[in-house]
């Protein structure tokens, strides 16, 4: 295992939600919002962002049931960003289908393709791929083990409990890289944690909305898990995902936050359980804590959010943070402008202040 410094990466992600803009009324087309999200993985490349991931939603007010098709779009006009989906939802999909996939995206790409696959917590797609199983949590601890067998065995030889196996299979196309990287996504449930854990993948855990500590049981159960399987815990790399907005003065994010986060977390909040769009409404007063020290919202000034970042940082130990910009109809040319805040003020500073002397899994 090679010793080196392991660069602090910043990126933007979206999950492309069609949401009617609140000031105006007005709702974009899918086709706008495709072509708004495109442009936006251009421009994060453009200010110097390491990547730009996509969600993968199942419902008429999103565009994104196939992110590796999405940033396949976006993989032809820029060069050198990382591309990864955020999240994959496992359980609902075939394992070697999605392999290959993103295999196609790593090679599109020239190698920049990756996979942060989770259990999906808006079950929406549950419905649209087959039954849901009670054991839930079997079927995507073997769908998991399926995919990181494939990035390491072809033709492969695999049997388990929910599909037909495998036997000296022939998946194709084979990606760029050599491994293609697959993070496990996860929640606030530390059993989650811990069965990536045990497996040893990199974590992409959210954070998204509560308090900025809420993640931390699952951080813990991760890494213990991963020390009794007898991973190197200097080897194991963990990413953030939350909301956020930075814009020029802290008064312009706290205006934008009320108006298109709470708005956007009405229209577009997930129904657990369901398959509904609307959620109930959100209090600024709500909103405002969780914009504060203790919350887990990453908005404000430049200033601002590289102290809110620092900070989470202290917690969590994280190498990589995801920020999902423009929730709520956020306009694209503010959209944009967060992104290009987010590069150009923002990341200069934290890469180097949080990039550390770390080992780096082979």
């Amino acid at each position: 295992m090679a010793v080196q410094t392991v660069t602090f990466q910043i990126g933007a992600h979206t999950s492309g939600e069609i949401t009617s803009d609140p000031r105006t009324g007005r709702l974009p087309s899918a086709q706008q919002r495709m072509r708004d999200t495109i442009e936006q993985g251009v421009v994060a490349e453009q200010v110097g962002l390491d990547v730009f991931g996509v969600g993968e939603r199942h419902r008429g007010d999103f565009l994104t049931s196939s992110p590796a098709v999405l940033l396949s779009a976006v993989a032809a006009r820029t060069s050198t960003i990382r591309l990864t989906s955020a999240v994959t939802v496992l359980a609902a999909l075939d394992p070697v289908r999605l392999f290959q996939d993103f295999a196609t995206l790593d090679l599109v790409s020239g190698g920049r393709a990756e996979i942060i696959a989770g259990t999906g917590s808006p079950q929406d797609s549950f419905p649209l791929f087959g039954p849901y199983l009670d054991d839930h949590a079997a079927l995507f601890a073997e769908e998991l083990d399926l995919l990181l067998a494939l990035r390491e065995e072809d033709p492969i030889t695999w049997c388990g409990r929910f599909r037909t196996p495998l036997h000296e299979a022939d998946v194709a196309p084979r990606p760029v890289q050599d491994l293609l990287p697959v993070h496990v996504g996860v929640g606030v449930t530390p059993s989650a944690g811990a069965r990536a854990g045990r497996l040893g993948p990199p974590l992409a855990q959210g954070v998204l909305l509560g308090r900025v500590d809420t993640g931390l049981g699952v951080l813990e159960a991760y890494r213990a898990a991963a020390a009794e399987a007898g991973h190197d815990p200097a080897g194991l790399h963990t990413t953030v995902l939350g909301h956020g907005y930075p814009a020029s003065t802290s008064q312009q994010t706290r205006q934008a936050m009320h108006t298109h986060l709470a708005h956007g977390l009405q229209e577009n909040g997930p129904v657990r359980g369901g398959t509904g769009a609307s959620g109930s409404a959100v209090e600024r007063s709500c909103l405002d804590v969780q914009a504060s020290a203790a919350g887990a919202l990453v908005v404000g000034s430049p200033q601002q959010v590289i102290d809110e970042v620092m900070a989470q940082h202290e917690l969590y130990g994280h190498d990589r943070l995801l920020v999902h910009l423009g929730l709520g109809g956020l306009p694209q040319r503010e959209h944009l402008a967060a992104i290009e805040l987010l590069g150009a003020e923002v990341a200069p500073v934290l890469s180097p202040e949080l990039s550390v002397a770390g080992a780096l899994a082979g």
